[in-house]
């Protein structure tokens, strides 16, 4: 039986969909996330950024990832919150594998928009067994992540760019697809409002943006990635993003247990 977060619809519309919401995934532990961000934010990690802004646009974009095996609160609520069986589920896999967590803070009158990415081309891991968990730590309704229904069934991946130059990320010779307009494409968007503590699951190559933030709230998002049985190490034509220098995997290898712990097998 699956987790009590989680109903058999659910798990069919993840499967088909690339996305669906777990009210409540994190409920228990908001206040704990939002200690860990002040400290994130605070001291912040290697690969922490400011997205610096265009000329005309305004406010704070703060962003950073790989930081759990630092931040005291992040490794507390990835071990007592029920987001490994929620992930087991999902995934519709035995096994789930730690990859990597994400802070994104956008501050009251941030214009800055979350650019329409695949989380996927990015990384150096394949496998249909893949999720991410969005999860905002204010009240959410105008800067909530939004996600386009099947695109993580689409044939090709998007190219990764970088967020604010819009430079592709790796040379394109021609195994991507430019990045789409789902808007002007009619494409399905999916979209929630959303209370701390809630996520939204979706697959790393599922679609997905978030507008800017131009209420007078923060927005705060702590996010999870993670992997099941059939993720893989794949080499990409450059530096990944997290890059994790020095890791010694060679391709089609099982993501190494001493870096990406593995959370659960059942």
């Amino acid at each position: 039986m699956p987790h009590p977060l989680v109903s058999p619809e659910m798990i069919e519309t993840y499967r088909n969909d690339g996305v669906v919401l777990v009210k409540g995934l994190f409920a228990d532990h908001v206040d704990a996330l939002r200690e860990g961000v002040a400290r994130n934010m605070a001291d912040p990690g290697p690969y922490a950024s400011e997205n610096k802004k265009k000329e005309g646009e305004t406010g704070r974009f703060f962003d950073d990832y790989c930081n759990w095996s630092r931040i005291p609160e992040f490794r507390q609520v990835i071990q007592a919150s029920p987001v490994a069986e929620v992930a087991a589920d999902l995934m519709e896999s035995r096994s789930v594998q730690l990859f990597h967590d994400h802070v994104l803070v956008k501050e009251p009158g941030t214009s800055m928009a979350t650019p329409w990415h695949q989380d996927g081309p990015y990384y150096f891991v394949e496998g249909r067994q893949t999720i991410s968990f969005w999860s905002p730590l204010d009240p959410v309704t105008q800067a909530t992540l939004r996600c386009v229904a099947g695109s993580h069934l689409w044939e090709k991946e998007v190219l990764p760019t970088r967020w604010v130059s819009e430079e592709g990320f790796f040379p394109d010779e021609g195994q991507y697809i430019a990045v789409p307009d789902p808007e002007a494409e009619g494409m399905r968007i999916i979209e929630f409002d959303m209370e701390p503590g809630d996520a939204v699951a979706f697959n790393f190559r599922t679609l997905h943006g978030a507008r800017g933030n131009q209420s007078n709230s923060r927005r705060r998002a702590f996010s999870l990635r993670l992997v099941g049985d059939d993720a893989r190490y794949v080499e990409r034509p450059g530096r990944t993003s997290p890059p994790f220098p020095g890791h010694d995997m060679r391709a089609g290898q099982r993501l190494r247990e001493d870096w990406f712990p593995v959370l659960l097998n059942r």
